[in-house]
């Protein structure tokens, strides 16, 4: 059991335990750690102690990060100098859809490049083509992973090995974003899902929304329902941050690579955001 596995077994422990405000012996007793060690390798992992991140997955923190946005994530990010859909954070990604061809005919004629590897939230299958990267999941199962990557382009050549692409986008979990190079996404999708995915980007790290809101954002908003469906399509894990979209109510819901993991990104996200600020 790597060390996020152990931090995913403790934040459903908390979570299922909330109301009896358990205390740290308690949940280092869950993940079969002593307290001492759990705290410092759960403090490494998200920067903050136990105690602080469990204050990023209350309901309250929730509700309040959403009432304090008073504009659109659109006008958040034009605000703060990240105009264009390229932009998240300092991190500059450009979408480029495939062409009608690429997209009707399953990647005939694509070389699509792809390699595992380790993240803050578990393992990862990234694959890229030549013009940016085209899928990121979350590979608990690397096996099912790969066969649902095929799945997608099931007429495309597939080698596996790390290109320069993929190490750049790598980088995103280990690295200051602000010296990053520009991220290229070569995605496969219709048009409003791309326009889903394009405002996912304009989300900053650390915030979060709601469908109706992002329905709005992109001048639709009556297709709540068909915006979250688009963002439960996302085929680029973290990068297209669909974790930051949760329920008007202000509870984290659902999310394609576990409910755990959402709230394992959303409490991690929160805790770099604070670091930053500070």
């Amino acid at each position: 059991m790597n060390n996020y596995d152990k931090i995913a077994t403790a934040i459903d422990y908390i979570k299922n335990n909330f109301k009896t405000q358990p205390n740290l012996q308690e949940v280092a007793a869950a993940v079969h750690m002593s307290p001492f060690h759990f705290q410092r390798v759960f403090s490494e992992w998200a920067g903050v102690t136990p105690k602080k991140f469990l204050q990023y997955l209350t309901l309250d923190y929730a509700k309040n990060i959403l009432r304090e946005e008073k504009v659109t994530v659109f006008d958040a990010a034009f605000e703060a100098g990240l105009s264009g859909t390229g932009r998240l954070h300092d991190l500059f990604i450009n979408i480029e859809s495939m062409t009608p061809g690429e997209y009707r005919n399953g990647g005939k004629a694509l070389q699509i490049n792809y390699s595992f590897a380790e993240s803050p939230f578990g393992n990862i299958l990234v694959a890229s083509t030549p013009k940016g990267i085209c899928h990121m999941a979350f590979a608990d199962n690397p096996e099912a992973a790969l066969q649902a990557l095929k799945e997608q382009f099931p007429h495309a050549q597939f080698t596996q090995m790390v290109d320069l692409i993929q190490q750049n986008t790598l980088y995103i979990f280990t690295q200051d974003w602000s010296r990053l190079s520009e991220i290229k996404l070569h995605l496969k999708g219709t048009d409003f899902q791309l326009k889903v995915w394009e405002a996912l980007l304009k989300i900053p790290m650390g915030n979060l929304t709601t469908y109706s809101r992002l329905a709005a954002d992109i001048q639709h908003p009556g297709a709540s329902r068909a915006v979250g469906t688009a963002v439960g399509q996302n085929p680029v894990a973290f990068l297209i941050p669909c974790h930051r979209v949760i329920k008007a109510t202000g509870e984290y819901g659902q999310y394609h690579w576990g409910s755990t993991r959402k709230n394992a990104m959303i409490g991690w996200e929160a805790a770099q955001a604070q670091e930053q600020k500070a």
